[in-house]
């Protein structure tokens, strides 16, 4: 055991024990999930902000916005005039503007549909919501408008606003069936490109392994009484914490710095990407055994990064691909990974969870078990 812990120490401190090391394997880690996180994830639940200018003085302008306001969805700030709305929507002050023209209840009653006018930098599907909630306003509001109009009796105006007022109650709804019971929409995006930038990792243990074989340094460490297990497993367990740290780094910055809610308790997502790395630092060992020639290192992991990325769900959901690959699938640890953390941000339980923990514990172990069977450090590698 002391063998084992010596060398992984060594290997934990010849990856991170120097000012260089710090910033590829912890620093260079943390920024760039920093980033996916600030891209991908954003405040995608919070509230849209939509512009407006209401020149309206009549009671469907009102109506319009506090229908937009009730779906919860939209944050409505007022600007002074139409050319205030497009300043602020070319800075970006909100999501689009919109911009209710004069004389538009009137309008209604006359049996015209007026144009609502819509201000967007650029088209985004928060902005093409906005449109259409705003155009299904105004359809339902041409019907109780056509019958104010044709009442006959009293001031349409005022028969007009007095249905939608009454509309604005709601007392006819629908039962919600929809609690949000799902994944947060870039949790995903999110833990699948961590995954893929946590294996990327792999080649740094790699390296370090065949620059042990290269020098000879791992036949030296073989002629002494140890074992190749031994040596596999030291290796493993030096570039697995590492890969814990990293971990760490990464969800401090996302949750405390960044304040990122990830939808899942942080040590259970701790635990996924733990059990995810355990999986990846036994492909970082049976690839290190199988390859003889250093320069094929990089090679030789591209090939695995990128197809089990792919197939795994990393850059799409699984349920869009053909048949084939889904059952594919179920041979990458991403795939499991990603089915671990869609299980927890639902508030799936253990008896969910055993499933994904299991197969990527029986993956580790049998990539370690590989992997210390074909590492032959007896052997030197081919010198570069």
């Amino acid at each position: 055991m002391n063998k084992i812990i010596t060398i992984a120490w060594n290997m934990v401190r010849r990856s991170i024990g120097t000012v260089r090391g710090l910033m590829i394997f912890i620093l260079l880690p943390g920024v760039v999930v920093a980033a996916i996180i600030s891209f991908a994830g954003g405040s995608g639940d919070s509230p849209k902000v939509v512009l407006y200018v209401n020149s309206d003085t009549g009671p469907a302008g009102s109506h319009l916005l506090s229908e937009l306001e009730k779906t919860g969805d939209y944050k409505l700030e007022a600007r002074g005039s139409e050319a205030a709305l497009k300043e602020a929507t070319i800075r970006q002050e909100g999501t689009a503007g919109l911009w209710i023209p004069p004389g538009y209840s009137a309008a209604l009653l006359a049996g015209e549909q007026p144009q609502l006018r819509m201000y967007e930098l650029r088209t985004s599907e928060a902005s093409i919501l906005v449109k259409m909630n705003a155009a299904a306003i105004a359809v339902n509001m041409a019907g109780p408008a056509q019958a104010a109009a044709a009442g006959g009796t009293g001031d349409p105006q005022t028969q007009f606003a007095a249905v939608l007022k009454q509309a604005e109650q709601h007392n006819v709804g629908s039962v919600r069936t929809d609690y949000n019971l799902y994944p947060r929409e870039t949790l995903g995006t999110i833990t699948g490109l961590t995954l893929m930038f946590l294996m990327m990792l792999i080649t740094s243990s790699v390296t370090l392994i065949m620059d042990d074989r290269v020098g000879r340094t791992m036949m030296r460490m073989f002629s002494a009484p140890v074992r190749s297990y031994e040596i596999a497993l030291g290796n493993f367990l030096g570039s697995f914490l590492v890969g814990m740290i990293q971990i760490l780094v990464v969800l401090v910055l996302g949750k405390w710095v960044l304040r990122y809610d990830y939808g899942l308790p942080l040590v259970l997502y701790f635990l996924v990407l733990a059990a995810f790395m355990l999986v990846s630092m036994g492909i970082a060992s049976t690839v290190a055994g199988l390859i003889r020639n250093p320069r094929n290192a990089g090679m030789l992991n591209s090939l695995i990064l990128t197809p089990t990325c792919m197939l795994g769900g990393c850059f799409w959901p699984i349920s869009i691909m053909p048949d084939y690959m889904q059952k594919l699938a179920n041979f990458t640890p991403q795939k499991w990974a990603i089915q671990a953390v869609d299980i927890a941000a639902t508030g799936g339980g253990w008896n969910e969870l055993w499933l994904p923990f299991a197969v990527l514990g029986l993956m580790a172990a049998v990539l370690l078990v590989i992997g210390s069977a074909i590492l032959r450090p007896n052997e030197a590698g081919i010198s570069a």
